[in-house]
């Protein structure tokens, strides 16, 4: 007989820390390098969100899909694409880090030494959120409307079970792709096309 499992979505833990204490950039980055072994962000309000590590099978299609962003993003050139570890700090205050981020070469141009060795000082020009079986659907939302609202051309919330893709871009509806077979990165990522259904499964299955 086949087992089936469920899950239970879970809230990240949320550290109050206004007016009692407010990090500057440089603490908060002093902080998670401190407390490397957790997942950690900060809104705009200044909470510490510390989250959960992922399981094998988000861990698995994540690798999938920035190997995917990666090689596209040597082909083109044009840009950088940063892996699910990296912070950002986004225009209005928050640190956040996508499972997945690509930013063009000539915004990074303008940070000095110093600023790329830590949390980038901006809002990705394209961002995926993967999630995982327990994320909460609506925090992840807020997230991607979040980064959209801060400079975010094109943003991808895959939802594996729903087998779901939401499209996010800049004074637009957000778009609800129904098991779709690919999904293009046009025109904000020429040429890049992530095929789903090798997301959809992993080894694991």
């Amino acid at each position: 007989m086949a087992t089936v499992t469920s899950y239970t979505e879970s809230q990240p833990l949320v550290l109050r820390m206004r007016p009692a204490i407010d990090m500057t950039d440089d603490q908060f980055f002093e902080f998670c390098q401190i407390n490397r072994d957790l997942r950690i962000e900060r809104t705009a309000q200044g909470d510490i969100l510390i989250m959960t590590p992922t399981g094998g099978a988000t861990g698995a299609r994540n690798l999938r899909i920035t190997l995917r962003l990666g090689l596209w993003t040597i082909q083109d050139g044009r840009g950088v694409a940063f892996d699910s570890s990296t912070g950002f700090i986004l225009p209005n205050g928050a640190t956040r880090s996508p499972d997945g981020a690509w930013v063009r070469r000539s915004r990074l141009a303008a940070l000095t030494p110093e600023q790329k060795e830590k949390f980038l000082p901006l809002c990705p020009d394209f961002v995926i959120e993967l999630r995982s079986p327990s994320d909460p659907l609506a925090m992840l939302k807020e997230k991607m409307q979040e980064y959209t609202a801060n400079g975010a051309q094109l943003g991808w919330l895959i939802d594996p079970t729903s087998q779901r893709v939401y499209v996010y871009r800049p004074a637009a509806e957000v778009e609800c792709l129904e098991n779709p077979a690919t999904v293009s990165g046009d025109p904000t990522l020429p040429g890049f096309v992530l095929t789903l259904p090798e997301i959809w499964q992993t080894d694991f299955s």
